[in-house]
């Protein structure tokens, strides 16, 4: 039993996302990675039809090569869920089901389940090949920046909603006046509101086509105040979107900061400290730059605090403003 479970445990490591510790759980990663972008790359090509008839084969083995990879690794994850830290998934049978009900092991079994599908039904190859595009977004789970994304989007889900929500709101009001003032003059483009919506939508998101345009001097007038006021709020999400990468960004630099500090309490990092600094800043997605940098000054202000220099090294007697008139904090 304990030889399974601490089998269960190195799949888990080796698969889930997170630290990776051992060459063999960064092969994993990598060796997937490359698997998705292969077969991203052969959904596309295969929409080619000179491709699709010269290589046919080809695109044939490397489904079925991908299938059966991606259904071991998603039964493989399953199997480990239960070596998850939360308690949720810890028991045998409802934890693997909660596992199963997440956004990521959902797109796990999206992937995998039209290749089976087409055993048992008749499937237009479009909508599969659309659906085998879906592996593209397992690549999240591999990347820190779209990590990021992520958690940004739903931390400012409310707000964008809001945005997005005025922002329809305009559409369908821009829609309305356009059609009051257009629909005589052109009754085909503008002869109702549902079809003035795809002018309103291309003139708020400032996108512009050009194939249809008011004519009449109010129709014009209104067209010229709603572009004005499309520009503001279509960069409204934009602006939420960036203050919130912003934050997120500086709060998981404080989040190593203050990693470092506890390293710090006894005024040294030994080997042991220094190899979970490095694997804290590859978790939060820190560059090696970002890292010496908030390293650096975080020993200085530590090192200020105990009474040295962190230039010269030399104890700083005195009261705290006798020592921030030390020549090397001047």
């Amino acid at each position: 039993m304990d030889g399974t479970k601490a089998l269960r445990r190195t799949v888990y490591n080796t698969l889930e996302a997170g630290r990776k510790e051992t060459p063999l759980e960064r092969l994993a990663d990598l060796s997937l990675m490359i698997l998705i972008a292969i077969n991203v790359a052969a959904v596309i090509f295969e929409s080619v039809p000179s491709y699709s008839a010269a290589y046919g084969d080809l695109f044939a083995i490397i489904e079925i090569v991908s299938v059966a990879i991606f259904t071991v690794e998603y039964i493989l994850r399953v199997w480990s869920a239960t070596e998850h830290p939360g308690l949720k998934y810890q028991q045998p049978v409802m934890g693997r089901i909660r596992y199963m009900l997440t956004p990521m092991a959902m797109f796990d079994l999206i992937v995998i389940l039209p290749f089976y599908l087409t055993f048992f039904f008749a499937l237009d190859l479009r909508v599969l090949r659309i659906l085998r595009l879906f592996r593209v977004f397992r690549l999240t789970r591999y990347s820190s920046a779209m990590g990021l994304l992520i958690q940004v989007l739903k931390e400012e889900s409310a707000n964008i909603s809001a945005a997005l929500f005025v922002l329809m709101m305009l559409i369908v009001l821009a829609a309305s006046i356009t059609f009051l003032a257009e629909h005589q003059a052109q009754p085909v483009a503008f002869g109702s509101i549902p079809a003035a919506l795809w002018w309103a939508i291309v003139t708020m998101t400032t996108i512009g086509y050009g194939d249809v345009v008011p004519v009449t001097v109010t129709g014009k007038v209104c067209g010229a105040v709603i572009g004005i006021i499309s520009v503001g709020m279509v960069a409204l999400p934009a602006g939420i979107l960036a203050s919130g990468f912003n934050t997120a960004l500086h709060r998981r630099r404080q989040n190593f900061e203050n990693f470092v500090e506890d390293a710090l309490l006894d005024g040294i990092i030994d080997t042991t400290e220094h190899m979970s600094i490095r694997a804290r800043s590859e978790e939060l997605g820190l560059s090696d730059g970002e890292a010496a940098s908030i390293m650096k000054s975080t020993h200085e202000r530590a090192q200020i605090r105990s009474g040295y220099c962190p230039h010269c090294g030399k104890l700083i007697r005195g009261s705290q403003q006798d020592r921030l008139k030390h020549p090397h904090l001047e």
